[in-house]
C-alpha cells in the first residue's frame, strides 16, 4: 500500500513513512492510494468474527508491506483487550466506544499507534517527539497509549479552560514521557501550532517529530474497525449484552426487539475534526454493510453547511458543552474531499447541527425515558437523529449512534440533568491524578521555546 499527500499525488511513501512523519512535507494529509476492499470471505463473516479478528483483517490491508502478519497480530491482540458493544436504547442502537482505558473512542486509534510506532522505530537511536493537539479526549488517549513507551515522548497541546477537569487530569496527570501545554486559545489554535511546528525547518532539524492526531493515518485506520464490526453485527441480526462500562440504570426498561437482519445500517457520528467520520467512510468503501452516515455537529457546523450548499468555509470555533467537537476548520475534511466529491458526499452523508440547549434537553430526556446516560457529544448525535427523523430525511432502516465518550467524563454537565453517574474503574483512577501543565501563548515562538 502506498500513501500520497492530499496536496500532491505524484510522490508516494509506504505506511511506515506516512505514520512516522505524520503530516506530509507539503502540509497535506497522507491518504492511501486506494481504499482496499475486504475479501468476500471476510465480508460474509463480519457478523461472527471477534473484534480482534476484524481489526487484524482491516489493518493488515493498509500495513502489510511494513508490519509482518505475525507481528501485526501481536500488536492487535495487545491493543484491544476491549471491544465496542452495540446495544439497544429506546428506538435506536448505541455503539459504545468508551470501554477502553480512557473511556473514549480515541483509545482505539491511540493504542494501536503506540504499539505500531514502537515496532516501526525498533533500533532507532534518536528519540521521537510526538506533538498532538486535542480538544478533549485525543490527548488523554494518546497520553495513556504512549505512556512509558521507550524512545518516544509526547507533548499534548490543549485549549486552556476548554476541557473538562477529568480530561485535563488524563492529559496532564501522567508525567514521565508525557508533557502537557495549556494553550491560551482555542483548539484551532492548538492545531495550527502543531502544523506550524511540522513546517518549521529549524525545529524539524533539531527534533524528530510526528503526530498522533487524526491527521496521522495510523490513528485513523484502526477506527475503521469498529464501524465494520458494528455494521457486520447488525447485518447479521445480532446485538450485544451491556458491557462493563455501559451507563444504564439497573432498573431501566429493556430495549425493544429490533429488526436488523440483512439490512445495511445508518450510523450517526458526533463530529468535530472529522477523523472519526472519515474512518467510517473507509469502512464503507471496504465493503462493510453501511447505508449512510449522519454528521452530527454542535454549533460549529462547517461541514453540515458545506453538505447543504457545496461551499466550504472555515470559521472560528465556538465553545460549547460538547467541547471535543469545537472545531471550525476540521483537518480531515481535506481527506474526505480527496476521496469524495460534494455530490458523492451528499449521497451518503446527512448533516445536522445541535445547540447546547438541545443537547442538555436530550441528556435529560434519554435518561428519564430510557434510564441511559449520554455524554454531551453522544447527545448531539441523538438529537441530530431526532431532527432528521422529524424532517423524514431517511427511512426506518436500522440506525446506531456512536457514543464517543463515557458520560462520567462530563459529570459537570450531565449530573445536573440526570443525578449521580456511574463511573467506570478507569476513570476513578484518573480522578486521583493531579494535572501539571505549562501555560503558553498561541504563538509558534512560545511552543518552540519549550520543545527541548
Amino acid at each position: 500500500m502506498r500513501y500520497y499527500s492530499t496536496r500532491n499525488k505524484t510522490e508516494a511513501v509506504g505506511f511506515a513513512a506516512a505514520a512516522l512523519t505524520g503530516l506530509a512535507p507539503d502540509g497535506g494529509l497522507f491518504v492511501p492510494g486506494e481504499i482496499p476492499e475486504y475479501s468476500r470471505a471476510v465480508k460474509s463473516s463480519l457478523g461472527s468474527m471477534s473484534y480482534q479478528d476484524i481489526a487484524l483483517e482491516t489493518i493488515k490491508l493498509y500495513v502489510e508491506d511494513d508490519i509482518p502478519g505475525v507481528i501485526l497480530e501481536e500488536l492487535v491482540r495487545a491493543a484491544y483487550p476491549f471491544g465496542s458493544p452495540l446495544v439497544g436504547v429506546g428506538d435506536r442502537l448505541v455503539l459504545e466506544l468508551f470501554h477502553g482505558p480512557t473511556a473514549a473512542f480515541k483509545d482505539f486509534g491511540a493504542r494501536f499507534m503506540a504499539r505500531a510506532f514502537s515496532y516501526l522505530r525498533r533500533g532507532e537511536d534518536k528519540p521521537l517527539r510526538i506533538l498532538v493537539a486535542t480538544s478533549g479526549d485525543t490527548g488523554g488517549a494518546v497520553a495513556d497509549g504512549f505512556f512509558g513507551v521507550e524512545g518516544i515522548s509526547v507533548t499534548v497541546l490543549y485549549p486552556k479552560g476548554r476541557v473538562s477537569p477529568l480530561q485535563e487530569r488524563q492529559i496532564a496527570g501522567l508525567g514521565g514521557n508525557i508533557s502537557a501545554l495549556a494553550v491560551q486559545g482555542s483548539f484551532d489554535d492548538c492545531q495550527r501550532l502543531v502544523k506550524a511546528a511540522f513546517a518549521d525547518a529549524e525545529l524539524r532539524k533539531r527534533l524528530e517529530l510526528s503526530s498522533a492526531n487524526s491527521i496521522n493515518i495510523a490513528r485513523l485506520i484502526p477506527q475503521a474497525v469498529y464501524y465494520a464490526a458494528a455494521a457486520g453485527k447488525a447485518f447479521a441480526g445480532k446485538l450485544d449484552e451491556d458491557g462493563p462500562a455501559t451507563p444504564r440504570k439497573p432498573n431501566a426498561a429493556p430495549a425493544p426487539a429490533y429488526r436488523l437482519q440483512n439490512t445495511p445500517i445508518t450510523l450517526c457520528v458526533p463530529s468535530g475534526n472529522f477523523g472519526n467520520l472519515t474512518a467510517g467512510l473507509y469502512a464503507l468503501k471496504m465493503g462493510a454493510p453501511i447505508k449512510r452516515f449522519i454528521a452530527a455537529t454542535n454549533i460549529n457546523r462547517t461541514v453540515p453547511d458545506y453538505l447543504e450548499s457545496g461551499n466550504y468555509e472555515t470559521r472560528l470555533s465556538q465553545a460549547t458543552i460538547s467541547n471535543a467537537m469545537d472545531v471550525g476548520a476540521p483537518s480531515n475534511f481535506e481527506r474526505m474531499s480527496a476521496h469524495f466529491s460534494w455530490e458523492q458526499m451528499r449521497r451518503i452523508i446527512l448533516g445536522a447541527s445541535v445547540t447546547d440547549d438541545d443537547t442538555r434537553k436530550t441528556i435529560k430526556a434519554v435518561h428519564d425515558e430510557y434510564g441511559y446516560f449520554l455524554d454531551p457529544h453522544s447527545a448531539v448525535g441523538w438529537r441530530a437523529v431526532d431532527q432528521l427523523k422529524s424532517l423524514k430525511a431517511f427511512d426506518d432502516s436500522p440506525l446506531a449512534i456512536l457514543a464517543t465518550a463515557h458520560p462520567a467524563k462530563f459529570a459537570e454537565t450531565a449530573e445536573n440533568l440526570t443525578g449521580p453517574l456511574p463511573v467506570p474503574p478507569s476513570l476513578k483512577k484518573a480522578m486521583e491524578r493531579k494535572a501539571a501543565a505549562l501555560t503558553i501563548s498561541a504563538e509558534l515562538s512560545a511552543l518552540k521555546e519549550v520543545l527541548v
